[in-house]
């Protein structure tokens, strides 16, 4: 009696135990839960503006910095601007496989954000102290260059605010979406689009920028025009590291391109293995892939079937103990892993192009403005650099109305939630972008006619008696194109790139401004080079003299061969299949995935390793 009433009261509390730790594990959950969220979304975003908010009060007008304060030629000044522009666009992938194989996002994020603010704070001082500036050169007539000293001073900067940048700009935008549930069922039925809103709040500092920092550039002076942005980016960290607490921050899964390279030499290896008919047959192992699958299995596609192999179990494999050799045998979703990035890439290579046709122009159209008339007002003068506000507001306006207006009218005829598809709007932004090139030719057509009717030509600072608001509209048609092709290209790298690569993805959308930028001061230098001396193109002094739409001309005819190569490429491209994790099942592609009643498949056995057919259940 005594030994079975022990029992029963040990019973008891062992139940009691039982019960304490699953309402902790319950408490736990609900503490999980409550991270991430709207809330986390004012340090997040506090972060991203103040770093957009430097960032475009630094680059926006540092051609005028170079031009009339370092005194260097035009076209060596814009070089070294596409240069740096490239080199920013290139760090973001080392920044993204640092965070996606073992830093995280969070501490990436952090230490890019203080590396950025030393790269301002090295060239607010050069501002500062006139040992580190040529001596002024206002009629820019045979003008003292910046010493090799003083071009270190900047070129240290530059290097700083690429390193760091490539630390903040994979990793942000990715970051804010980890704080949501970014499944296509959460997605379809959120009334908001992400990306639309971010690029929202990235607009609104630009602007900010574009209208404060710009005008205090030319009216007080480059240390307050220097400093302030290098504030804003040190008010940044500190606001993104206060909200730590509030984060989700996701592990990171390994190394994307270890995992990419693991499935290729595999598939190498097992060359003259033959792919089953039935891809029901290959390698998977959920719990292998736990860490890199958080949001779901992506499934086996018929595309490039050479890497199936890696998936291939072997006899000898069959009997090895757990784990597998990564090396010689694969999962699907990691197969399917490369396949997507494979997929991915045609569509993401279009971009380049179009960045290349657009790295000059920004430099060029401020220089077309300082020889045009500035004046609102009697008293007051329109910052040249300040031009892009017609653009950023354009972006603000088209995100509102393509959000609101736009996306409930296609709708209705596309019965797609989004409206139209990431590759259509695209395509929207490509043509739209070809069309403000254009635009952009005839403009200058119009200033040189102008500047020949008043005798002008030969006068680099005289002011030619045209507005300079002739140069709006091709700003706000560079404006919408941004709204369609910025907006959805970056959308669809996210969303179709393997969830464990997706910093790695941001990195890819930078990665097209850091090749076209470089091929971009390839053309000009090519052009200024072999245009001559008497007509040249782009003239290093006198714009008036120059043949500044025949570049143009140059680079619509690039824009529309890419338009062509991008439908190819689109009209051919299949999206990645993914099988969400959910209870029920879901709707994916036109057909109900049910992970409940999985179809089975090939596992390694964990207690002998041995293949099995098993379903569900076995794992």
């Amino acid at each position: 009696m005594e030994l079975g009433y022990n029992d029963n009261e040990t019973y008891d509390n062992m139940s009691k135990i039982k019960q304490d730790d699953e309402k902790k594990e319950q408490d736990g959950g609900k503490k999980k839960k409550q991270l991430g969220g709207i809330k986390t979304m004012p340090f997040i975003l506090a972060n991203e503006i103040c770093d957009r908010f430097a960032s475009s009060g630094f680059h926006t007008n540092l051609i005028t910095y170079l031009t009339q304060v370092l005194n260097l030629p035009l076209v060596r000044a814009s070089n070294i601007l596409t240069n740096f522009g490239g080199t920013s666009g290139f760090t973001p992938l080392i920044g993204a496989l640092i965070a996606d194989s073992f830093a995280g996002r969070f501490w990436t994020i952090t230490v890019g954000s203080i590396i950025y603010c030393l790269g301002l704070l090295c060239i607010t001082f050069s501002a500062i102290l006139p040992s580190l500036r040529p001596p002024p050169c206002p009629t820019q007539v045979n003008c003292t260059e910046a010493s090799t000293l003083q071009l270190w001073i900047l070129y240290i900067s530059l290097l700083l605010n690429s390193v760091g940048s490539g630390g903040i700009r994979p990793c942000v935008v990715t970051f804010a979406a980890d704080q949501f549930d970014m499944k296509k069922s959460s997605v379809s039925s959120r009334k908001w689009n992400f990306f639309n809103w971010y690029y929202f709040c990235m607009g609104m500092a630009t602007l900010t920028a574009l209208t404060v920092v710009v005008y205090i550039q030319d009216n007080v002076g480059w240390s307050w025009g220097f400093g302030i942005p290098a504030i804003a980016m040190g008010l940044s960290v500190l606001a993104f590291v206060f909200g730590s607490p509030l984060y989700v921050k996701l592990e990171p899964g390994g190394s994307p391109l270890t995992r990419l390279a693991q499935v290729i030499v595999a598939a190498v290896k097992k060359r003259k293995a033959l792919v089953p008919e039935d891809p029901k047959l290959l390698y998977r192992n959920r719990e292998l892939d736990s860490a890199i699958s958080v949001h779901g299995t992506l499934l086996h596609t018929d595309q490039f079937k050479c890497f199936d192999r890696a998936a291939i179990v072997t006899d000898g494999e069959a009997t090895n103990s757990r784990p597998p050799n990564l090396w010689r045998l694969a999962t699907v979703h990691r197969v399917e892993e490369l396949k997507s990035i494979l997929r991915v890439l045609p569509i993401w290579a279009a971009g380049i192009l179009l960045v290349t046709a657009s790295s000059h122009q920004h430099s060029f159209t401020i220089q077309q403005a300082r020889t045009m008339d500035c004046r609102v007002t009697h008293s007051f003068k329109f910052p040249p650099a300040s031009l892009s506000i017609f653009s950023i507001i354009t972006m603000l306006i088209g995100l509102v109305l393509y959000e609101r207006i736009f996306v409930p009218l296609a709708r209705r005829f596309t019965k797609n939630p989004a409206g139209i598809t990431c590759l259509q709007r695209m395509g929207v932004g490509f043509m739209v972008n070809i069309l403000a090139t254009l635009v952009s030719s005839f403009v200058e057509i119009k200033r040189k006619q102008v500047a020949a009717k008043h005798n002008l030509l030969d006068d680099p600072k005289g002011v030619i008696p045209i507005s300079v608001f002739w140069l709006v509209p091709q700003y706000c048609l560079h404006g919408v194109a941004e709204v369609f092709m910025s907006v959805g290209h970056l959308e669809f790298l996210y969303d179709q790139s393997p969830e464990s690569m997706r910093s790695t993805a941001a990195a890819l959308f930078w990665m097209t401004t850091s090749i076209g930028n470089y091929i971009g001061t390839l053309m000009v230098s090519l052009v200024h080079k072999y245009t001559g001396e008497e007509h040249n193109w782009l003239p290093d002094r006198n714009l008036n003299r120059g043949r500044l739409e025949y570049y143009y001309w140059l680079v619509s005819g690039i824009q529309v061969l890419n338009l062509v190569y991008y439908v190819i490429c689109a009209w051919f491209y299949t999206y990645k299949p993914l099988e969400e994790d959910c209870e029920n099942g879901e709707e994916e592609g036109g057909k109900i995935v049910d992970q409940e009643n999985e179809i089975p498949y090939k596992i390694l056995n964990e207690s002998n390793g041995e293949v099995e057919v098993a379903g569900n259940e076995a794992i």
